[in-house]
């Protein structure tokens, strides 16, 4: 990406969350600063994919719009209709409560670090768009399929747990059902594995394109946050706070991040 084009995607990232942050403190749900960075991060994604630079775009860079698009509207809607159903995220209240008088200016700073992370997975989907290598090849189609399965996979995960949250049969009960039989987050696994599409498309085995691996950025930052920072992290301190015992049942039992078959004894979570 030319320079000023960077800098044109960071300025609209970063004011786009500090919008996210006014909308925060307006409703005092923060449940909409992942809707807007969702839908942020996805129109930026697209923009950057067939926003001509050199060439003309062709059939890698729509293959990498339609991805990016479809990910972020399908999500943006989950998540919007979710917001609207509750009164703030438990994630960023208790955010808030553990940072006590600082907390507006650490939630500011945090919502433009997320930016910044919106900023290296737009760069990935430039890598991967205008990947110059002939198209389609074969590791094209595997990385679309791969990417269709992500989006329906955390789809799919979405609508098992709306559902089992709908039953009233359920009410205080943990959803180990379906997907979330395999995964105690099945949802941030198939957003996980969506990056991982968009990074082969920039992928060049045989060589060709070694700047393409820089796409790999896209996987390993998602991969950090959802299991280690922002993910699975405050979800299941939340969950321990208010299911206890049931809930530790079940990360015996239960992966946390990688599908894989019920333990019948504790073990390592993958």
């Amino acid at each position: 990406m030319q320079p000023m084009f960077v800098i044109a995607v960071a300025i609209i990232l970063g004011a786009g969350m500090a919008g996210a942050f006014a909308v925060r403190r307006c409703s005092g749900n923060s449940g909409w600063v992942d809707v807007i960075w969702t839908l942020l991060a996805g129109a930026t994604g697209v923009a950057t994919a067939i926003w001509p630079d050199d060439a003309e775009p062709g059939g890698r860079n729509l293959a990498v719009a339609l991805l990016v698009g479809l990910w972020s509207s399908r999500l943006g809607v989950h998540l919007a209709r979710r917001s609207a159903r509750q009164d703030d995220d438990p994630r960023y209240a208790a955010l808030a409560r553990r940072w006590g008088a600082n907390a507006e200016w650490m939630m500011f700073l945090m919502l433009e670090l997320q930016a910044g992370a919106a900023l290296v997975l737009v760069f990935a989907v430039r890598l991967a768009a205008w990947n110059p290598l002939p198209f389609p090849r074969l590791v094209d189609g595997i990385a679309l399929l791969l990417g269709l399965v992500a989006i329906a996979g955390e789809a799919i995960a979405d609508a098992q747990l709306a559902r089992f949250r709908r039953d009233p049969a359920n009410l205080g009960l943990i959803c180990d059902v379906g997907l979330w039989a395999t995964s105690r987050h099945p949802n941030f696994f198939f957003e996980w594995l969506g990056w991982c599409a968009i990074a082969l498309f920039a992928i060049a085995p045989t060589g060709g394109y070694p700047v393409g691996w820089l796409a790999l950025t896209a996987p390993l930052l998602m991969y950090g946050l959802l299991v280690h920072v922002s993910g699975i992290p405050p979800l299941e301190a939340h969950m321990l706070a208010t299911r206890g015992t049931e809930f530790r049942k079940l990360q015996r039992s239960v992966n946390a991040f990688f599908p894989g078959p019920r333990k019948s004894d504790a073990g390592i979570d993958s």
